[in-house]
């Protein structure tokens, strides 16, 4: 019987600790070959980096990304005792923002890394109300770089207070969340293995540990197939291999498939997840297809792929459910941002706005505002332009 699947973001920290967090986790759980480790470190050592070796491991993913040659996309898998995963990191990007929005919408939890040197960051709090917004139900919070403090108890219960406090208005359930500390370098305390004599005072799970109590979601299958598209690449000698992550249905080789809203049709060669050829995929994995029938160019970021009998319906106009984390001026109807929906971006306009909401229990506070602004959430009508 295979192991329940599922995907995880960590988000929260733009510098290194986070994806040197990322690096120690598949570290320690021995998905990287000693011959790549020692590698990387060559590479760190060569750059004057010795001490970003284990934030390599994300970073190189990177350049590969780049070629266009992996149909990984920054995805790591490692499994533990009870699940296998699939990491979801976007280290070192300018537009973070928008690759956290990609990789949170695929997301089944999230781990939200705070250190408790620097302490809470501007996108910490922004982080935060994304996943909650975007559906990311399960947290886990790291408290990152103990061994910067102190490994001070004090230093920890402080940090989670603040987290607390800035996770309560975004509805998240805070007593149920672990608050995990850590330290991911140069040691690696308290993610795979449990605590030494640093922290004798912390008594709940390590990172790893809090990972196998996470619940496996429930897998749509029975829906029809939906795969919004993140990439597409063109690979020699192989074709059209678009890119993206099962929401609903199952995908397998010899699937008539139809790309929404292009409407270009062609039919599943293989399907590939991690390098490996899959007999059918199924919602929560991302993965690479190779698809007979369709150039690269009548694919793009942001399309949907359904089958052709069943295919993805296009909106005229659609309600959505908004919260406004930061905008310097009113927004009123009429107001045409860009969206962002799973992989897609689109100008929209605001056609109506419907309802104001209390953004933690969803009352309705409000009909038919005038203008909404920072911190309100609300019911609006949109139209993509």
């Amino acid at each position: 019987m295979a192991k329940p699947h599922l995907n995880i973001v960590f988000t929260g920290h733009v510098d290194h600790g986070k994806s040197t967090t990322v690096g120690r986790i598949l570290y320690d759980t021995g998905n990287i070959p000693e011959t790549e480790m020692k590698k990387i470190r060559e590479e760190a050592k060569k750059l004057g980096k010795e001490t970003f070796d284990l934030a390599f491991v994300m970073d190189r993913m990177k350049e590969e990304r780049e070629r266009g040659l992996t149909i990984d996309v920054a995805h790591r898998k490692f499994e533990t005792p009870k699940y296998y995963f699939t990491i979801i990191d976007a280290p070192g990007h300018r537009d973070f923002v928008k690759n956290m929005i990609t990789g949170a919408s695929q997301a089944d939890a999230a781990v939200l890394i705070v250190s408790a040197k620097e302490g809470i960051q501007p996108q910490t709090k922004e982080h935060a109300w994304l996943l909650k917004t975007l559906g990311v139900n399960q947290l886990i919070v790291g408290i990152n770089k103990m061994d910067e403090v102190g490994w001070e108890q004090k230093k920890y219960e402080d940090m989670k207070k603040q987290v607390m406090d800035l996770l309560k208005p975004t509805g998240y359930k805070v007593d149920t969340i672990p608050f995990i500390p850590f330290a991911s370098y140069p040691s690696s305390e308290n993610i795979s293995k449990k605590v030494s004599q640093h922290m004798t005072w912390y008594k709940g799970p390590t990172l790893l540990e809090a990972f196998d109590n996470l619940k496996a979601p429930e897998k749509p299958t029975t829906k029809p197939l939906r795969v919004p598209i993140q990439d597409v690449y063109s690979i020699t000698g192989v074709g059209t291999v678009p890119v993206g992550r099962i929401e609903t249905g199952v995908l397998k080789p010899n699937d008539k498939i139809i790309f929404m809203p292009s409407g270009a049709v062609g039919e599943v060669k293989s399907v590939e997840m991690h390098h490996e050829q899959l007999p059918q995929a199924e919602p929560g994995d991302n993965v690479g297809f190779n698809v007979r029938g369709v150039e690269k160019d009548q694919v793009k970021r942001g399309d949907v792929c359904g089958h052709a009998n069943n295919p993805p319906t296009v909106a005229e106009e659609f309600v959505a459910q908004i919260i406004v984390l930061n905008h310097p001026t009113a927004i009123t109807a009429g107001y045409t941002p860009v969206f962002h929906c799973h992989t897609a971006q689109v100008a929209c306009t605001f056609v109506e706005l419907m309802k104001k909401i209390d953004p933690a229990t969803g009352a309705v506070k409000e009909e038919k505002p005038e203008f909404l602004k920072t911190g309100d959430a609300a019911v609006v009508k949109v139209k993509p332009t």
